[in-house]
């Protein structure tokens, strides 16, 4: 395990008893260097969406927790938001809840002369993810995809 995995690891662990006593879940955590800064990212998520509140009464408890414990050695910046609109999906778990909705896929290199594809989300596994395209079906291997996240349908 990566020292970004294993901090994200702890994080989530202390997180969770905080979601559940403020009504949201966790979507994701992520630990990330962005230029010369660290952020440690918390995600969370509620059925009707996340507000303002919920963001700054689970930022703060959070914060208290990781002064305490204090699991991260290096500097880092705290943020604890909504996944957002077109969120990302990283994990099993977002892949289940998306089934049957429009997703936009990047690969890493591209396949047909083309790295970006969309389409409705109609299956994974752990080697592959399958949309259903205008064309069809397309499966795609796992490994070469660099992102998915929720389509924005404006």
């Amino acid at each position: 395990m990566s020292r970004r995995e294993e901090y994200e690891a702890v994080c989530e662990k202390l997180l969770a008893p905080i979601a559940d006593a403020n009504g949201v879940y966790i979507y994701d955590v992520e630990y990330v260097k962005e230029g010369s800064e660290y952020y440690l990212r918390a995600y969370i998520d509620k059925d009707g969406g996340v507000n303002i509140n919920d963001c700054e009464n689970v930022s703060r408890a959070l914060s208290d927790v990781l002064d305490e414990e204090d699991p991260i050695p290096d500097a880092y910046i705290l943020e604890v938001s909504s996944p957002g609109l077109g969120r990302t999906l990283k994990k099993d778990k977002h892949f289940e809840k998306s089934l049957g909705e429009e997703v936009e896929l990047k690969l890493y290199k591209a396949l047909d002369r083309q790295k970006e594809f969309s389409g409705i989300l109609k299956g994974f596994d752990a080697d592959t993810l399958t949309i259903e395209t205008s064309d069809g079906d397309r499966v795609f291997k796992r490994e070469d995809v660099a992102l998915v996240r929720l389509a924005l349908d404006f």
